[in-house]
C-alpha cells in the first residue's frame, strides 16, 4: 500500500491517479489530517506492508527501519514529487514490496540512497531509466 504524507500536492495526487497509481494519502483515506510526525510511525505499524512517500527530510533516519514498512524521503522540488514516486516504484531494486520493506530511501535527481534494515552502510543506485 503506498501512502503519501500530506505534504505531496493534489496536482501531484491527480497525476498519479491518472498513472493510475493506487495510493492513500495521511488525512484522506488513512490517518487524520494534521498528524504528527511521530504519529506516522505508529500508522505506519498498523498497516499492511505500506511505503510511506513524503518530503519531510526528517524521515530519512537510518532508526526508522522497520521490517514491516519503508519511507520514502523524496529530495525533490514539490512538482516533481509524483514522477519520482512512478519512477522509484518502477526501479529494479525497489520494483516490489518485499524489495521496499525495510527500506528507508532518499529519492532525488542523482539517484537513489537506501538504508536496509540490518546494515551499516547506506547503498547508492543511479535511475535506471
Amino acid at each position: 500500500m503506498n501512502i503519501l504524507d500530506e505534504n505531496i500536492v493534489e496536482n501531484q495526487c491527480r497525476l498519479l491517479r491518472s498513472w493510475r497509481i493506487p495510493f492513500r494519502q495521511i488525512g484522506s483515506g488513512v490517518g487524520r489530517q494534521g498528524m504528527k510526525d511521530q504519529e506516522i510511525i505508529p500508522l505506519l505499524h498498523e498497516l499492511r506492508s505500506p511505503t510511506f512517500f513524503t518530503r519531510d527530510e526528517g524521515f530519512f533516519n537510518r532508526k526508522l527501519c522497520h521490517s514491516k514498512y519503508s519511507i520514502v524521503f523524496l529530495a525533490v522540488r514539490k512538482n516533481e514529487s509524483a514522477v519520482f514516486v512512478r519512477r522509484l516504484l518502477r526501479h529494479k531494486e525497489l520494483n516490489t514490496k518485499s524489495k521496499r520493506m525495510g527500506c528507508i530511501i532518499r529519492a532525488s535527481q542523482a539517484g537513489l540512497t537506501i538504508w536496509r534494515i540490518r546494515t551499516e552502510k547506506e547503498v547508492r543506485h543511479d535511475w535506471t531509466d
